[in-house]
């Protein structure tokens, strides 16, 4: 099991955000070798990983997003501050002086850190109110825009956290930064090395997809190829499990099974065989209801002529921020409910869910 942590903080270190999944994509493509029967590409940049196990049987498709909440160079000012855009949701109250990469169009890193006022200076109406994101800017430690240009910084370029991969005090609990969704591409690889030399009776399609932080594009582009007749998406869910906060969603608890999302209602069938499944084999399980944000099988659920669908989260704090947190064993429960999932999906029990 250690060998798979150490794949997911290497998964997790990659920088990949909406656009620019190069560095996720190769190392899926890598990993995927051995894996699967044929490696497929949208033409977006999502990446499939094909295995039958048996031809004749339902097409599974499941995807974890590999993009990460970042920003983008959008312009350098005369002193050689960094301007940006945001790449996905962020919340300003989460990023002053924090660190970042600047990935160059020749791969070359350039470290900063997102400037902030020191206190004795801010004037009471500042204090009041948090800084704008338009406002904000990037510090790398250059006195003019020229050395940031010899530096091969240009608009467009990539941003992302800064933070290193880390065991807590408690060895479940991990931290870093791109859990939102690198541990979805990490189960994704996961489930299809579970399933190396095991019969099970479809066909499975594990997918990386790109942009879904800003808007589920990959994953309509995906599904189009795929034409999947069983959806699953393998995301973060909400652990709310800090003070303040409502306690619904706890780390160490299990998978989260999504019954609602502002993108997709799961679809009831698919959640009780998950259920069951759970029950079957003492995995542990939560429900999450969310009202706000959505997962790849929002778009995955009405491709084509639609697809059972539903979203599996691992309960993870502090998301779309620096740092993330998530639990070893919500991790491996999670692999472990998906495989056996996939492993059951026969012709018969996709056209009793199709129906029923």
């Amino acid at each position: 099991m250690e060998n798979k942590i150490l794949e997911l903080k290497k998964l997790t270190e990659l920088n990949a955000v909406p656009g620019n999944e190069g560095e996720c994509r190769k190392y899926m493509a890598q990993r995927f070798d051995g894996l699967a029967d044929e490696v497929l590409f949208d033409n977006i940049g999502s990446i499939i990983g094909k295995k039958v196990g048996n031809e004749t049987g339902p097409r599974i498709m499941l995807a974890g997003h590999m993009d990460e909440v970042g920003f983008m160079v959008s312009d350098i000012n005369a002193e050689g501050f960094v301007k940006f855009t945001p790449l996905g949701g962020w919340w300003n109250q989460v990023m002053l002086a924090q660190q970042l990469t600047i990935t160059t169009s020749t791969g070359e890193h350039v470290h900063g850190v997102i400037g902030s006022k020191p206190p004795h200076i801010l004037k009471p109406e500042e204090r009041a109110k948090p800084v704008d994101i338009a406002a904000m800017f990037i510090d790398i430690g250059v006195a003019s825009k020229e050395e940031a240009v010899a530096l091969g910084i240009k608009p467009g370029d990539m941003i992302t956290p800064y933070i290193e991969f880390r065991e807590m005090a408690n060895k479940d609990y991990l931290m870093g930064k791109a859990f939102d969704n690198r541990i979805g591409c990490a189960i994704a690889l996961d489930v299809m090395d579970n399933l190396k030399d095991v019969a099970h009776p479809n066909q499975l399609f594990s997918v990386g997809t790109v942009q879904e932080e800003v808007g589920l594009r990959g994953a309509r582009t995906a599904s189009n190829l795929v034409q999947p007749e069983i959806a699953i998406a393998v995301d973060v869910g909400i652990a709310d499990d800090t003070p303040g906060c409502d306690n619904k969603g706890q780390m160490g608890k299990g998978p989260q099974l999504t019954l609602k999302d502002a993108s997709m209602v799961g679809h009831k069938g698919l959640r009780d065989l998950c259920v069951n499944l759970c029950e079957e084999l003492d995995i542990p399980f939560q429900y999450q209801v969310l009202d706000g944000g959505g997962t790849d099988a929002g778009m995955m659920h009405v491709s084509g002529n639609g697809a059972p669908s539903i979203s599996i989260g691992i309960p993870s704090r502090y998301i779309h921020s620096h740092t993330s947190m998530i639990h070893k064993q919500d991790y491996y429960a999670t692999t472990t409910l998906i495989t056996e999932l996939v492993k059951r999906l026969d012709r018969e029990t996709v056209n009793r869910l199709i129906i029923d």
